[in-house]
């Protein structure tokens, strides 16, 4: 069978290389010129490296990455810490894969190139989608029409191929704006931080971990703002996340002050979707599911998407299409949604206000962390997507301070 992936992110280079792995033919389009640099860390918990060894990559993209052996939650005023969860081998003995941090383009590197470079089409912007009971057919600008048997619209959160299928439905704002930067080892070197730290404050939250083989340290700082656009290259006035954090700890502000520019971007989000697809076309990534980063699972879901579609698939016919589809939507629709809902929870016990709801948050965090080794949201690092079935059933939505919430 043929297939067409648009988009060439995280979720349509994994599509693209587990429907390849299944036996498809895939051409992937990506309007960009070229693969770059743009984005900074990511995480990968046990749930996505499991799927990236079924897909032969997990080595190389492990080589790539940094190791972390804890996670450690502190508080924003004087760093003291709240809690902390063992992140190293004792995750992959439990969950039988590795938690690897990375830089994006390190994970897109290795993930194109398992594609044959024949099979990827760049600066190819896609204008329309379309089907009939046979095929599924890709427009692209200056009118060429690509068919196949099926296509996957890995577009992203203003992902245009959702509107085509359901109709008007914008990205929405999370109410949440981060600031991000890449720094040099050797740049922080004196300030002793842990692998893994999420400091907790009022209206924002501040997170940092090594990636590239701890080569560099990725920040990322969160603000409650009423409005911020969605880009990856905007920048921040300068000095601006230092009034935005002012009266943190001094190694927040070390961190921050030796940053200099920073990117900042607004965080987007989809409202939850009753199917995912029509027909011969269907949704992945985050044009079915973005979600919040503070669970660190937007990219793992997306992978899990991918392993779940390439498994449907293999040996399907190309009239039995629609229903694999429709198979590979059920597979993971509970769970992503799942992990979309409690993402979005997160950011709220995040932020919570100096007073007594913080420190009781703090408390059962500190009780959580004395009786388990993971954190309540590794629920999540168990879900498989192996023969259609949760490994550990559906994933069960926790907060991280370890009270489940209300539904």
């Amino acid at each position: 069978m043929d297939a067409i992936v648009v988009g060439a992110g995280i979720g349509g280079l994994a599509a693209a290389v587990s429907m390849r792995r299944a036996g498809l033919d895939v051409t992937l389009v990506e309007q960009t010129p070229r693969f770059t640099e743009i984005g900074a860390g990511i995480q990968l918990a046990p749930n996505a490296t499991r799927v990236l060894r079924r897909l032969g990559l997990l080595d190389a993209v492990a080589a790539q990455a940094a190791r972390p052996a804890v996670l450690s939650y502190r508080t924003w005023s004087d760093g003291s810490e709240i809690c902390r969860y063992a992140l190293g081998r004792e995750v992959e003995e439990e969950f039988g894969a590795p938690y690897l941090l990375l830089h994006r383009a390190d994970l897109q590197r290795v993930l194109a190139a398992a594609v044959p470079a024949g099979s990827v089409q760049l600066d190819t912007p896609v204008v329309g989608v379309d089907q009939d009971e046979e095929s599924a057919y890709v427009t692209v600008a200056g009118g060429e029409r690509l068919r196949a048997d099926l296509v996957v619209a890995a577009d992203g959160v203003r992902s245009a191929a959702r509107q085509w299928l359901f109709g008007a439905d914008e990205a929405v704002f999370s109410g949440t704006a981060a600031y991000r930067a890449l720094l040099p080892a050797a740049a922080v070197a004196d300030l002793d931080l842990p692998d893994v730290a999420l400091w907790l404050g009022p209206g924002r939250h501040f997170v940092h971990y090594w990636v590239r083989r701890g080569e560099l340290l990725n920040v990322v700082g969160v603000v409650e703002t009423r409005a911020a656009p969605e880009s990856w290259t905007a920048r921040a006035e300068p000095g601006e996340q230092l009034r935005r954090f002012d009266g943190w700890d001094s190694r927040v502000l070390a961190i921050l002050e030796r940053a200099g520019q920073m990117l900042r971007y607004g965080i987007h989000t989809r409202a939850p979707l009753t199917r995912w697809g029509v027909g011969r076309v269907t949704l992945l990534g985050d044009s079915a599911h973005a979600m919040v980063p503070f669970q660190a699972q937007g990219a793992a879901q997306a992978i899990m998407d991918a392993g779940v579609l390439g498994d449907v698939l293999a040996g399907v016919a190309p009239g039995e299409v629609p229903e694999a589809l429709d198979r590979y939507a059920r597979r993971r629709f509970g769970t992503a949604n799942s992990v979309q809902a409690g993402s979005s929870r997160q950011g709220a016990l995040n932020h919570l206000p100096d007073g007594p709801e913080a420190r009781e948050r703090n408390a059962r965090m500190a009780a959580h962390a004395a009786a388990n080794r993971f954190p309540p949201f590794a629920t999540a690092w168990g879900v498989d997507v192996v023969d259609g079935v949760d490994l550990d059933g559906p994933a069960v939505d926790k907060s991280v301070d370890g009270r489940r919430p209300s539904a």
